[in-house]
């Protein structure tokens, strides 16, 4: 009784505890119903959404653009974004920031942040010496890193969002370049937790543009491999990516089309921006030239004009795509001097011959790393904006020998809608068809290590071993895991690049540090001196390159193993835990259950390093874990190491996999009882073999960051804290100028309403004099002090006016609504009176209504009557300046009482069933005999089927002949009989019977 007591509890606990899981999960999507995407590019970006009933929708900004420039105008008390921002860049340009996404994840001594200081001279960059980085210093007070400028950014795309979706929005996807590194990736990251972001993930642009293209064409995927290559110029970098479309056999969902990242080539300068730039140049050249010998000072020396320049050179190349030749002028450039010159598209093709000759670079470095040709790509497709230029479309076409290019897709919003698809792919609110995707590494990463080695006897040398970690164009996410065999101290190792020599020297400076992270392990020597009895089975560093394509180390672990025999009586707790669970929902053990939890490590499958080929001295262990991503079946398997070729640390841990099989056999066996195996004798299940038993100690680890360190924690939540101000500032400043413009808005209308005639026919000379008085001293105070005034201290000044025009507009918008009212209360009465009317002439039999609803309806009426023949000669009574005691509100009062009345009575006559009526006599019916008793007349019944004991025979009904028939015809009519309607049957019986369900 105690067990069973004691089971029936520990179900309860489990369902509990799978309540709270599902109410936690609810509580969840109902926060996160709506999830968003940016799709930040270094000149625009585009937002959008996905929420209940909005698929896939593109986010319009304030001023209904579907793209937004990505500009930050920052001064000491207001902020600008957007086509504000933009248009602020004319007059204030060093405190206008546009480009800043080339300076993140980068220290100052990058080539990059020397090219950024030379296109915009006029932003001053300092330099912080924690970090190594740059900020930019708008004035002595205003600093910001470009970290916080684009949490800014992101900030100012969730409200957004959040504007058009309506609703509060946190999660969001971010398009990130393919060539960002794990710098530039954490940088984006840490913006993202600034502006309060839930990144779900950092998705590569290409990629992003990829999905977009398949989701839309899922019906033309099948399993024959279709290679795309895009070419995706926007205004910053170029990029170039093969992409092989094909459906896979997935575990969870069957056939499901898939894109894989086969190849990837890039240009970090090659891009709009850079025309613009040389355009700029050019056109400064020629107002220089046009004023040669004037006063005019040198426009390259005044930042203004160079702003102004620089939006005309953008103006032009996109007129210059389209025509030959362009007139580019700016009114008032310098110095009150304007500015006008003929631009002609061979001059533009002329200064960027240069970068014409780099646009089939991409191409070939995404054919190289793809290990393709041009003849397997089927098709090349356009991206971005700067694709647009005529001279970039013809040598591409040339680079690549197709007899047109692909333009099939939304240049501008394809990355921003594939990365809303991932977003609502990785949300929990929404069910989308899936669509796999395997992204690839495109930088690879290893880790290396020195350890001491006795090549002869006494004779010790320190030897440097590289093993690949994550390969180039490997696919992502994925978890590995690697053994260090050989070590029983604390020791050290080295995540770093690999080979990074598909990138010039010029990307190698740009790149950065190829060094990531020195890991420093403690605590090896102590979990050895703890498990003396156990054979060491390595330390066991556990890596993570999640969906954002950010490495992260999440554990180092020392494994230990030793033989225990069981005991048949003894069940472990999670053994009990599991059999309680599994008895719940009707299910056993099963035979691959596990007595010790960590045994997980066993289950997975074991890859061997790429290039990891060394003597057999070296005990190394590379592991994927069975989280990875399932494995392309077009792809051929990695090659296996063959002979001597294989490390002994590989040979070590097959014999460990090996012995574990062998140990788990017998197990294997013992519980294939219930399958139908007979079970052993209960003698022969006391001797179980023994089995393995793992411990695993945790190690303690420290990172030490080489590449770019993050900001330390403090430094983080005062950047959390500042963006918060001054977003907080932002809608103050925003609150104040709604209680200005509304103050302003009631103070012009009022005046203006002052001399209608319907608002003096209502008032005396004496209180206009008195409002319109308030309102010019309101007017002159908002003009003199409004600007110094608190968003407080407007309100009151607006409740203030409102309050004494209140009786005013009140007695205005009653005698407005007057006629409306009083014509359909006129109408409810008459309606109501003939309904009346029409009630009271029903017959008395077929009357359905009683005297006292009619009376009452009858008195409604009369009163209503009565009231409203009152108020009306009171009102009459009244000025017009006093308050009305005829009042709309009165009004529909009485007309909602009126109204209830009279569909009280149509509802009523709706239902009610009609009353039977009595037969006509002149009708020829089968008259009953005279002397027939009333039992005979009764109401023939049928009895059911197998009740005959009491059943009296039926007797045939009466024929009788019909006038103006023949003699030989005759027509049977049967009075109660199963054929008659309801009503007959009730009259021929004379008593009612009980009505059917269907008869109500």
């Amino acid at each position: 009784m105690a067990a069973t007591v004691r089971r029936q509890r520990q179900r309860r606990r489990v369902c509990w505890a799978l309540v709270a899981v599902l109410l936690a999960d609810l509580l969840a999507l109902s926060d996160t119903l709506a999830v968003m995407s940016v799709d930040l590019g270094s000149e625009s970006m585009k937002v959008a959404i996905v929420k209940p009933g909005v698929p896939m929708e593109i986010v319009l900004n304030k001023e209904s653009r579907r793209k937004t420039p990505v500009i930050v105008t920052l001064k000491e008390n207001e902020r600008f974004f957007g086509d504000s921002a933009a248009s602020m860049a004319i007059k204030n340009p060093k405190a206008t920031l546009r480009y800043f996404q080339h300076l993140l994840g980068k220290q100052a001594d990058n080539p990059h942040v020397a090219l950024y200081q030379a296109r915009f001279p006029e932003h001053e960059l300092t330099f912080d010496p924690q970090r190594q980085t740059v900020h930019f210093q708008i004035s002595p007070q205003l600093q910001f890193s470009p970290e916080e400028v684009l949490g800014m950014v992101l900030n100012y795309s969730r409200s957004l969002a959040e504007d058009f979706a309506e609703q509060p929005i946190k999660d969001a996807v971010i398009t990130v370049p393919v060539f960002f590194n794990q710098a530039e990736r954490r940088a984006v990251l840490q913006a993202a937790r600034m502006a309060g972001l839930k990144v779900l993930q950092l998705i590569n642009d290409n990629t992003a543009t990829a999905l977009s293209y398949g989701v839309f064409r899922r019906k033309d995927i099948n399993t024959t491999a279709q290679n795309i290559m895009f070419y995706d110029m926007g205004s910053g970098s170029t990029v170039c990516t093969i992409v092989t479309y094909q459906t896979v056999k997935t575990k969870e969902a069957g056939m499901q089309p898939q894109l894989q990242i086969r190849g990837v080539g890039f240009d970090r300068t090659l891009g709009g921006l850079e025309m613009e730039l040389r355009l700029r140049e050019h056109l400064a050249g020629l107002f220089n030239e046009q004023h040669k010998g004037q006063r005019t000072k040198d426009v390259r020396e005044n930042p203004r004009a160079m702003a102004k320049l620089l939006r005309e050179a953008n103006r032009l190349k996109t007129v210059l795509s389209a025509n030959a030749d362009h007139m580019a002028q700016i009114e008032g450039l310098i110095d009150d001097v304007d500015f006008k010159a003929k631009v002609t598209r061979v001059e533009f093709e002329e200064l960027c011959a240069d970068l014409f000759e780099r646009v089939p670079g991409p191409v070939q470095q995404a054919l190289q790393s793809a290990e393709m040709s041009l003849d397997e790509i089927e098709q090349v497709i356009l991206v971005g904006g700067a694709t647009r230029v005529p001279k970039v479309q013809e040598v591409l076409l040339k680079a690549v020998g197709k007899e047109e290019l692909g333009k099939n897709i939304n240049a501008d919003e394809a990355a921003a809608m594939g990365a809303v698809y991932q977003a609502a792919v990785l949300s929990k609110a929404f069910k989308v068809k899936p669509f796999v995707v395997r992204d690839a590494v495109v930088y690879p990463i290893l880790v290396e290590f020195t350890r001491e080695v006795e090549e002869e006897p006494g004779v010790h040398s320190l030897k440097h071993n590289k093993r690949v970690l994550f390969s180039r164009m490997g696919p992502y996410p994925q978890r590995k895991v690697i053994t260090f065999n050989r070590y029983s101290h604390d020791f050290n190792f080295h995540i770093n690049y690999g080979d990074l020599g598909f990138l010039g020297p010029e990307d190698l400076r740009v790149f950065g540090s190829q060094n990531l992270t020195t890991v420093k392990l403690k605590g090896v020597g102590d979990s050895f001196k703890k498990y003396t009895d156990y054979e060491s089975k390595g330390i066991k560093a556990h890596f993570n390159l999640d969906e954002s394509g950010v490495l992260s180390l999440d554990r180092v672990e020392s494994v230990f193993e030793t033989l225990v025999e069981d005991s048949p009586e003894e069940e472990s707790t999670l053994t009990k835990l599991g059999n309680t669970i599994s008895s719940l929902f009707g299910g056993g053990t099963t035979p691959d259950a596990k007595e010790n939890g960590t045994d997980t490590v066993q289950e997975e499958e074991e890859s061997p390093a790429e290039g990891s080929k060394d003597e057999p001295g070296e005990q190394l262990e590379l592991k994927e874990e069975a989280e990875a991503p399932v494995k392309d079946a077009s792809q051929p398997p990695p090659p296996e190491p063959k002979g001597d070729a294989a490390p002994e640390g590989e040979k070590a841990t097959e014999k460990e996999n090996g012995d574990k099989s062998e140990a788990q056999k017998p197990s294997e066996k013992a519980e294939a009882g219930p399958e139908g195996i007979p079970p052993a004798p209960e003698g022969e299940k006391k001797q179980k073999p023994a089995r393995k038993q793992r411990m695993v100690e945790e190690i303690g680890v420290e990172l030490v960051v080489l590449d770019l360190p993050d900001l330390p924690e403090d430094k983080l939540a005062r950047s959390v804290q500042k963006l918060q101000d001054l977003t907080l500032r932002d809608l103050e400043k925003q609150e104040r100028e709604k209680a200005a413009n509304s103050l302003e808005a009631f103070i012009f209308e009022t005046q203006d309403k002052l001399y209608q005639p319907e608002y003096q026919e209502v008032s005396t000379e004496e209180q206009r004099e008195e409002i319109s008085g308030k309102l010019s001293a309101t007017s002159t105070w908002l003009e003199d002090e409004g600007f110094g005034a608190t968003t407080v201290m407007l309100k009151e000044k607006l409740a203030e006016l409102r309050k004494l025009c209140q009786g005013l507009f009140f007695r205005v918008e009653e005698r407005k609504k007057w006629p409306e009212r009083l014509s359909a209360l006129d109408n409810l009465l008459n309606h109501s009176s003939m309904f009346l009317k029409g009630a009271r002439l029903i017959p008395e039999m077929d009357q359905i209504f009683t005297e006292v609803e009619m009376t009452t309806l009858e008195k409604v009426i009369n009163e209503t009557w009565a009231w409203k023949n009152a108020t009306l000669a009171e009102q009459a009574k009244l000025p017009a300046t006093e308050k009305p005691v005829l009042l709309s509100k009165d009004i529909e009062a009485k007309m909602m009482a009126l109204d209830r009345e009279v569909q009280y009575l149509l509802n009523k006559a709706k239902f009610t069933k009609p009353r039977p009526r009595p037969k006509d006599k002149n009708e020829t019916r089968a008259e009953p005999p005279l002397n027939a008793s009333a039992s005979d007349q009764g109401e023939k019944v049928i009895p059911p089927a197998g009740q005959t004991e009491d059943a009296e025979p039926i007797s045939e009904p009466e024929k009788v002949e019909t006038a103006g028939s023949e003699p030989g015809d005759t027509e049977p009519l049967e009075l109660g009989g199963p054929g008659a309607e309801p009503e007959q049957r009730e009259q021929s019986t004379g008593q009612k019977r009980p009505l059917k369900n269907d008869e109500l």
